[in-house]
């Protein structure tokens, strides 16, 4: 790992939250991400399964976690299985995870080699009332690709289909919405990361500038910092480009009086930062482009106030349109007539913002969250409004990370330059 590595608390704490949620009796398992093949005889670079890092604290493929509170079985409430090393993965991939390592990064004292899954596994399965399984729930994402845990899933209702199954994914996913200190201290780091890379930009760019160099930039500042590397791929777009929501290419040339949206963030110990900004080309904005970005600033920074511990969320979104509503009928983009005879579905703002405001923010860059519950303390959410004016060649995101507090709302990214006047004055050397 490039990360200095989080504590072993932490992951104590996740799993006796966990545990609380369940009956006694259960038992609840979790396995590690596949290895996905590329072509060949390579894989994509692994990615550790978000819940099962959230539990244990481990990074490494080929790995099941098993709680089990309340195990008739003395020591088998918390059981880690990792891979046995052989000499030829020794030989080709270096140091392995131990027995002794896995103990000190998780806090589980029971680690046993993988081999000894199975037996252990049926053992533990037929003391049990129950059995959770996580099923890598989402719900606006279905992959037509089985993860291994919904694979080893249809496994277990095959051996054993007297037993009564639950899903783990909703309890995991309240847990994960409230982050703990040690959380936020991570998110906090991937943050700080993502704004020294930026203002890395902030330094090299100027008219003539590939996009895909302004990447290179932010991924050798990411990993001089000790990132893990982007949270997601980088949005680097210029001129048309600022108006494609997701754009990825990040290969066409940054020109003479466009703009430059960024829509990026670090890894950091898996937690994810996810910051937008949007600059001038030549190191000053238009008259045209300043008065964009000054509406969208002026309704982050009023939506932000409204990120508050019992706050609704489909309220907040209807709140965000109004704001912008007066912006674009500010900058003559819509107007009364407009507004009047709008579709209250599609809102007449939305021919500009069409995309939502906030989302959770954590292991994953759209983190899971319960959309119909209130916000609550310990949340960290995105704040991303945005103008696209594809006719101008204008598009403008402004995107910061905030946490909830009882006390109100704390930009994380507060130290992130975005003031257009600081922008200007960090690119033309007077920072």
């Amino acid at each position: 790992m490039k990360y200095y590595p989080l504590p072993s608390e932490l992951f104590r704490f996740n799993r006796q939250r966990f545990m609380e949620q369940i009956p006694t009796g259960s038992l609840a398992i979790f396995h590690s991400n596949d290895l996905m093949p590329r072509s060949g005889d390579t894989f994509f670079p692994f990615r550790q399964n978000n819940d099962l890092y959230y539990l244990s604290g481990i990074e490494q493929e080929e790995t099941v976690l098993l709680l089990f509170p309340g195990c008739t079985k003395s020591g088998f409430e918390e059981v880690l299985f990792i891979r046995k090393p052989n000499e030829r993965l020794l030989r080709y991939e270096g140091e392995q995870l131990t027995p002794t390592k896995a103990r000190r990064f998780s806090g589980i004292e029971k680690v046993l080699w993988l081999d000894e899954y199975e037996a252990i596994l049926r053992e533990l399965i037929l003391l049990s009332e129950r059995v959770y399984l996580n099923l890598d729930e989402h719900d606006r994402f279905h992959s037509p690709v089985l993860t291994r845990n919904q694979r080893m899933a249809q496994q277990l209702n095959a051996q054993y289909p007297a037993h009564q199954y639950q899903r783990s994914g909703p309890l995991v996913k309240r847990l994960r919405m409230v982050k703990s200190p040690a959380e936020v201290d991570a998110i906090q780091q991937a943050v700080n990361i993502t704004g020294q890379a930026f203002t890395e930009v902030l330094k090299m760019l100027e008219p003539g500038v590939q996009e895909y160099e302004v990447e290179a930039t932010i991924t050798a500042s990411f990993l001089q910092q000790r990132a893990t590397g982007h949270a997601y791929d980088p949005i680097i777009a210029s001129g048309a480009n600022t108006c494609v929501l997701h754009y990825t290419n990040n290969n066409k040339p940054c020109r003479e009086g466009e703009l430059l949206l960024m829509d990026f963030g670090a890894e950091y110990a898996f937690y994810a930062a996810d910051i937008t900004r949007t600059i001038p080309v030549s190191g000053r904005f238009s008259e045209r482009q300043r008065a964009v970005y000054d509406a969208v600033l002026k309704v982050q920074r009023e939506s932000i106030k409204m990120l508050l511990p019992g706050t609704d969320l489909d309220e907040y979104h209807r709140e965000v349109g109004r704001l912008m509503e007066a912006e674009l009928l500010a900058l003559g983009l819509i107007d009364s007539t407009d507004v009047k005879n709008q579709d209250p579905k599609q809102p007449a703002y939305k021919k500009y913002f069409m995309h939502g405001t906030s989302h959770h923010l954590g292991l994953d860059v759209h983190d899971p969250g319960l959309r119909y519950e209130p916000v609550q303390a310990g949340n960290v959410f995105t704040c991303e409004p945005a103008i696209y004016i594809p006719e101008e060649k204008i598009g403008i995101r402004l995107e910061n990370n905030i946490l909830v507090t009882e006390k109100g709302p704390i930009d994380l990214s507060a130290r992130v330059p975005i003031e257009a006047s600081e922008i200007e004055a960090w690119m033309n050397g007077a920072s």
